[in-house]
């Protein structure tokens, strides 16, 4: 069975694994990763690391996950905010000529969503749609076992879709986008502006109030469902998936909301799609075991 190389490189920290195709973690070396230092610090770094996994020699490629949009053919960082200096930056070039085997490189999200199309809960489907809802909210199209990022490497960066102009101005992402409106985030400053900052810690809490009856927390939550549904049902009239798959902090309090974003999605799609499933992410570790697909993905 061949082996690879799976590589989930962070602003922050850096894990490098040796994952079989059939998405088992064989071994596993986890680090700071120097990304506030620059190119030349963290690829030194990542060499190491890669070193130190056993027979590494005996691998077939490398995959790399990283924070941002990619340029998948170039194997580069369209923009790397959480990696100063990576815009352009020729990381699977140069990890290819140092290892001697194919390296590619592609988005966190989307390495996420590969594992589950391949190895995980959409194994075996044709098209696959991808929906991180955590801090933010992120996706990826997985077709045929490839990973659908677009000319630019925006393709599935579902955060900035407007689900309703009429909302308050956040950030930098249109008013109205759906990250700014039913994410993580989203969800915990809704619950602070109602309930208080000591409340209130994080989104869950308002969940849990909602199920309790509250009625401010009931209309957050109902609001985050067709918010979601919205998207959904959005996603579903471009490229109508055998199956949407869920990941993301936020699905640990699913049976809190799931059941309603499934029924506002309904409402707001045409009746042939209501039969696409919703399914949870199973996969324990998908970032790093989808960049170790992204050679498997690409026929290697």
């Amino acid at each position: 069975m061949k082996t690879y190389i799976g590589i989930d490189l962070g602003g922050t920290n850096v894990r490098v694994a040796k994952i079989s195709e059939d998405g088992k973690v064989l071994s596993q070396v986890k680090g700071p990763s120097y990304g506030t230092e620059g190119p030349a610090k963290v690829m030194k770094n990542l060499k190491e690391m890669i070193r130190e996994i056993p027979d590494w020699r005996e691998c077939s490629g490398i995959g790399i996950g990283v924070p941002g949009p990619v340029d998948t053919k170039a194997g580069t960082m369209v923009l790397s905010t959480n990696l100063p200096g990576f815009s352009g930056y020729p990381i699977a070039d140069e990890l290819s000529k140092e290892f001697g085997m194919p390296a590619f490189l592609d988005n966190d999200a989307n390495v996420a969503g590969l594992a589950e199309a391949l190895v995980g809960a959409g194994k075996g489907l044709g098209t696959v749609f991808y929906v991180t809802i955590s801090t933010g909210i992120g996706g990826v199209l997985v077709v045929n076992g490839k990973t659908v990022s677009g000319k630019h490497g925006f393709g599935g960066e579902i955060a900035n879709i407007i689900i309703d102009r009429d909302r308050e101005k956040i950030n930098y992402l249109n008013v109205g986008a759906v990250e700014n409106e039913a994410s993580g985030t989203a969800i915990t400053r809704k619950g602070k502006a109602a309930f208080g900052d000591d409340k209130i810690q994080h989104a869950g809490n308002v969940l849990d109030l909602a199920a309790k009856g509250d009625e401010k927390a009931k209309e957050i939550k109902a609001c985050m469902e067709k918010d979601l549904g919205q998207l959904f049902a959005t996603i579903a009239c471009v490229c109508d998936p055998d199956m949407f798959i869920i990941g993301g902090g936020m699905t640990k309090s699913a049976d809190k909301f799931l059941p309603g974003v499934i029924e506002q999605y309904k409402a707001m799609s045409h009746t042939a799609v209501h039969d696409t499933p919703f399914v949870i992410a199973g996969l324990e570790e998908p970032g790093i075991i989808g960049a170790a697909m992204l050679p498997v993905s690409n026929g290697i």
